[in-house]
């Protein structure tokens, strides 16, 4: 009996864990939780929670159908959830390539893209660029770590928004970012009409 209400308070710990941040491992949740990993898998499945591949993929193939200011591979990362006009979520695996020479830090560039990309994507238009930015890169990322970034959309005045990004590796928050992105209008026989296009921006 006794074990049965600890199993019980366990997998509710671990729900509770996915729901605020989906992306962690088993190994993850079986650190917080003080638990073996065989455990977590166990609870994962009497629950039918599928395993963090699965669950980034399913995420992400519904974030992508609501995208609409960019197509998918214009996401630097992978877009795991999107709300139109409201907020965002994309991850990124770092690699070797991503590194500045000789050393294991990842190029600032891939992670200022990853923020801005993701600040133009949760914005509800056809065509929006980056007015303006205020950045701080708080810690380096090393080669290997997976980088996660969260877009908050602010307010909003006129086609102007402001959209806060946050970038973290694991609890540590590494970069802050403040974009001013801009909804241009599509005007028929302009260049930006064929930029604005629906076929072309949301495919």
């Amino acid at each position: 009996m006794e074990r049965s209400a600890g199993r019980k308070i366990r997998q509710t710990r671990v729900i509770s864990e996915l729901e605020a941040n989906p992306l962690l491992t088993d190994e993850e949740i079986a650190g917080r939780l003080g638990v073996s990993v065989s455990t977590v898998r166990l609870d994962r499945a009497m629950l039918g929670i599928p395993e963090v591949r699965e669950r980034m993929r399913s995420m992400a193939n519904q974030a992508g159908s609501r995208l609409r200011s960019l197509k998918r591979e214009e996401v630097i990362g992978e877009l795991l959830d999107l709300q139109p006009g409201e907020w965002a979520l994309s991850t990124l695996q770092t690699s070797q390539e991503m590194a500045f020479r000789h050393t294991h830090f990842v190029s600032d560039h891939y992670i200022y893209a990853m923020a801005s990309s993701l600040a133009i994507a949760v914005i509800e238009a056809d065509m929006v660029v980056t007015g303006s930015a205020r950045v701080r890169f708080r810690s380096p990322a090393r080669v290997g770590e997976r980088l996660v970034a969260r877009a908050k959309v602010g307010t909003k005045k006129g086609n102007k928004n402001v959209v806060s990004v946050r970038i973290r590796v694991g609890e540590q928050e590494i970069f802050v970012g403040r974009f001013i992105t801009v909804e241009k209008e599509c005007l028929n026989g302009s260049f930006e009409s064929e930029r604005c296009d629906p076929g072309v921006a949301g495919s």
